[in-house]
């Protein structure tokens, strides 16, 4: 083991080299993206704040999706060299840790060396609902989770109208199909109008995919920056503090949400129909996009009103702070 690996030069074997260039490149790309990036950011602090907003809505930064390896103990079977140091394993068990998600192996310290260029593999990615969004897409090479995109393509095709959308429940069981059928079938799962004609139970199909998120859409890392910005009284002030916390949010992440806020505005246009406002959808997807850090009953109550409150926000300003 070494803190100056040969891993970025040649790799140790000739099974690896491949993987370990890809690997390489991948790392030097992301380097010299990252660089890029900040060098932009410093400019864009420069200008003022609604240009800002303006510049930051064409930043590819975005999607260009930085995902951490899932390092697990793990005990290897006949000899294994480290795939970051080339050095051999030693041991008769955990000699090493492997990435759950992609499949790396490497020593326990190795690991803390390791880039984030993790690239899921599908064949481990067991099912769609409760898997890290970060994962989802990135095996599958996509923007959003395709369980966003197919729901919100089959809300917005048949049910903008629909009187209560999102507050009103489908069955439970049903919901439980569509769950199903997407952790089955994934992208070719049915979710038409001919296999479940009522629209609630797509759109509780997609509010449960979001509640069963290990990492909530509006992560734990940022909900207490949230739920400060959303204390603020001055209206300007709260809403640029929303936009700076937004920033915080991981790619795939910011993604989603602004894909799905897009979507309910779209929602809250057709009021007149579907008796659904900003407010009352912020009411229902409050405590499904954001939770609190610790499981606490009384925290969640207390927070419920500035939960419902940063969701108003989003979708009445979706364009601003998008």
């Amino acid at each position: 083991m070494t803190t100056n690996p040969i891993y970025e030069h040649i790799g140790y074997a000739t099974l690896l080299r491949e993987k370990v260039s890809r690997r390489l490149s991948r790392s030097k790309n992301e380097s010299r993206k990252a660089s890029v990036t900040s060098e932009e950011h410093t400019a864009v602090e420069k200008i003022s704040s609604l240009v800002r907003r303006a510049a930051l809505t064409h930043n590819d930064n975005h999607f260009n999706y930085e995902k951490t390896h899932n390092f697990k103990v793990h005990t290897f079977r006949g000899p294994h060299w480290c795939e970051y140091c080339a050095n051999f394993m030693w041991g008769l068990i955990a000699q090493g840790v492997r990435c759950s998600d992609c499949g790396l192996n490497v020593h326990k310290q190795c690991s803390k060396h390791v880039p984030n260029d993790c690239q899921p593999d599908l064949k481990r990615i067991k099912k769609v609902y409760c898997c890290d969004l970060t994962t989802l897409v990135k095996a599958h090479n996509a923007q959003r989770p395709m369980v966003v995109d197919i729901c919100i393509r089959e809300i917005e095709a048949r049910g903008l109208k629909s009187e209560g959308l999102y507050r009103v429940s489908g069955f439970t069981e049903h919901i439980e199909d569509v769950k199903m059928a997407f952790d089955r079938d994934g992208e070719k799962a049915d979710i038409s109008a001919n296999i479940y004609p009522d629209i609630n139970i797509i759109t509780g199909a997609l509010k449960l995919y979001f509640r069963d998120l290990p990492i909530p859409v509006i992560t734990y890392d940022t909900y207490s920056k949230f739920i400060e910005a959303a204390k603020i009284s001055n209206a300007d002030e709260r809403l640029e503090a929303v936009h700076e916390v937004l920033m915080l949010l991981p790619p795939a992440h910011y993604e989603t949400l602004r894909y799905l806020m897009i979507h309910l505005k779209k929602v809250t246009l057709n009021e007149k129909d579907n008796l659904m406002n900003a407010e009352n959808l912020g009411i229902v997807f409050g405590p499904t996009l954001m939770r609190p850090p610790e499981d606490s009953t009384l925290t969640t109550l207390h927070d419920m009103r500035y939960q419902k409150l940063i969701v108003q926000i989003l979708i009445e300003n979706e364009d601003v702070l998008f």
